[in-house]
């Protein structure tokens, strides 16, 4: 299974020989599948923000304590925040549109898409150890946060860590570009 993603790596020459793709059309592409990524993260982060947004108005939000406010106004900060990051590629196109920077736009929305996981990561934790502190109590909820900061770091980076370097092993990169795609 894992060796089949090992082609991946040799992106310039396996784009050349299989796609017959040139290098514009590869950030072309690059450019796409990066727009695509974000729409998902972009719905995703969204409706967390507009639920994050609906709790001061509930009657039970008056009695959460100060630990539980303050960690739903650095919750709602991160979630706004990834909002921001996942939308700025669109900022980004617009103004550098038809000033042929598709290589600069991808490398910039890549490293936005990336600072925006993180701080999507630290929002979902934030919202896990509210929930879980109202529910079940302080100990619960850190217990919770701690839980899915492993389950996050798990899958957002040890696993395609642990792919990555597999299909390294067997197939090196040509260049530090070609690990963009």
């Amino acid at each position: 299974m894992l060796q089949g993603l090992t082609l991946a790596l040799d992106d310039s020459e396996w784009n050349e020989q299989v796609r017959n793709e040139t290098g514009m059309q590869r950030l072309d592409r690059n450019w796409a599948e990066l727009l695509q990524e974000l729409r998902v993260l972009q719905t995703g982060v969204q409706l967390l923000t507009g639920f994050l947004l609906t709790l001061p108005f509930q009657t039970r939000f008056t009695t959460l304590d100060t630990f539980d406010r303050t960690v739903y106004l650095l919750t709602v900060g991160l979630s706004v925040t990834a909002t921001g990051l996942f939308i700025a590629p669109v900022g980004l196109h617009r103004g550098l549109f038809r000033r042929h920077a598709r290589h600069v736009m991808v490398a910039v929305a890549h490293r936005l898409a990336i600072a925006g996981l993180a701080t999507l990561a630290l929002a979902i934790v934030g919202v896990v150890l509210l929930i879980f502190d109202v529910v079940a109590g302080r100990t619960v909820g850190m217990a919770a946060a701690a839980a899915i900061v492993l389950v996050l770091l798990t899958l957002w980076l040890a696993v395609p860590a642990y792919i990555r370097n597999v299909a390294e092993e067997n197939h090196p990169p040509l260049n530090e570009d070609d690990m963009l795609s």
